[in-house]
């Protein structure tokens, strides 16, 4: 961490999760208050934000799959060149990893957790139009942002201490649409 240059399009959330756990390890120094930082992968996972123009990856793409399925679209348009690797992680799987680190860790360094596995978003889109049961054409539109080549997060510190993910892939999207299709969601 703070090794280099931050990533332009995401630089602002990136200096918000350092401040968080540069908080946390002073508030620990200063008041010996037993405060731990998590730093989670990219989350997925019911009651998520699905606007088209302000939400992250995955609800943007469940919900331009769905539309375009009931509309009976003939094409979907992902943002970017579909090339950059992402890693995902089920809400779910976060929350067990919160309570495992509350109950296995005292220390001021933050903790990664991820699924340790990464797709590209070229891959990962097919995914979600599966799952979504959408059948036609992918497009994407290079003239949006990919940001970063690779996100995947170092999780062997957890790993180590007996944490893993539980959910694959793929059943947590479907977990996902399900409670997007029965209405389980946020549009803001």
């Amino acid at each position: 961490m703070l090794t280099g240059s931050l990533e332009p399009t995401n630089q602002w959330y990136a200096v918000a999760k350092i401040a968080g756990i540069k908080l946390c390890q002073a508030y620990r120094r200063q008041y010996g208050a037993d405060f731990i930082s998590i730093m989670p992968t990219n989350l997925y996972g019911p009651g998520d934000n699905y606007h088209l123009e302000n939400s992250h990856v995955v609800p943007a793409l469940i919900r331009r799959f769905h539309q375009a399925k009931e509309r009976g679209l003939p094409a979907v348009e992902v943002w970017g060149t579909g090339k950059p690797f992402r890693e995902f992680l089920f809400v779910d799987d976060l929350a067990d990893a919160c309570v495992f680190v509350l109950e296995h860790y005292s220390d001021e360094q933050h903790v990664n957790v991820g699924s340790g596995e990464e797709v590209t978003i070229a891959e990962f889109a097919k995914l979600v139009a599966k799952v979504v049961d959408y059948r036609g054409e992918l497009t994407f539109d290079a003239s949006r942002p990919d940001g970063v080549p690779r996100k995947l997060l170092d999780s062997s510190k957890l790993a180590r201490m007996g944490w893993r993910a539980r959910t694959p892939l793929h059943v947590g999207l479907a977990r996902t649409y399900a409670a997007f299709v029965e209405g389980n969601y946020r549009i803001r």
